[in-house]
């Protein structure tokens, strides 16, 4: 819970729209990145995958750790270039079996790293549905080679579980 006490009187608001933007120090390059991936399984097994935070890192490799605060914040433990990092995840919007998206809120320690991400569901038919991840992070790295690897290892995740079930 120690982790979690740095982040319960942290205003989770955001800035106001017409506040203006810290100054502080050299902002880190953002990179965006979207992919796609059909996935065996239907739509409602894959968002309800995808609302399971805690096993993200089973497919998302950069975290390492997730403990739940409420329903819709999250303390992360990130790994980036040999670095590991803890930062507040944030939901900032669900659509059922549509689109899930969100945002890591900075702290003392990630306080110029920015990271979001939508994920968006569209059925192709009873049995697959298509995944459609967009990344924006300033942690470095090549985005779109993760993007690619996070949705090959989510694929994988969900598909094994169907065999599994059969």
């Amino acid at each position: 819970m120690a982790g979690a006490a740095r982040f319960q009187k942290m205003n989770t608001r955001g800035s106001m729209p017409n506040e203006p933007m810290s100054k502080k120090g050299n902002r880190p390059r953002i990179g965006t990145a979207e992919g796609s991936i059909a996935v065996n399984a239907p739509v409602d097994t894959i968002y309800k995958s995808w609302l399971a935070f805690e096993d993200y890192p089973k497919f998302i490799t950069a975290i390492k750790r997730v403990r739940k605060l409420d329903a819709n914040h999250f303390v992360v433990v990130l790994a980036f270039n040999g670095k590991q990092y803890e930062a507040m995840l944030e939901i900032m919007l669900r659509v059922p079996e549509r689109r899930l998206a969100w945002r890591t809120i900075p702290n003392g320690q990630v306080h110029d790293h920015l990271g979001s991400g939508v994920v968006s569901f569209a059925s192709l038919s009873d049995h697959g549905a298509r995944v459609t991840l967009k990344l924006t992070s300033s942690f470095g790295g090549n985005v779109s080679h993760r993007v690619d690897k996070y949705l090959c290892n989510f694929k994988r995740l969900i598909e094994a579980r169907g065999k599994r079930s059969e």
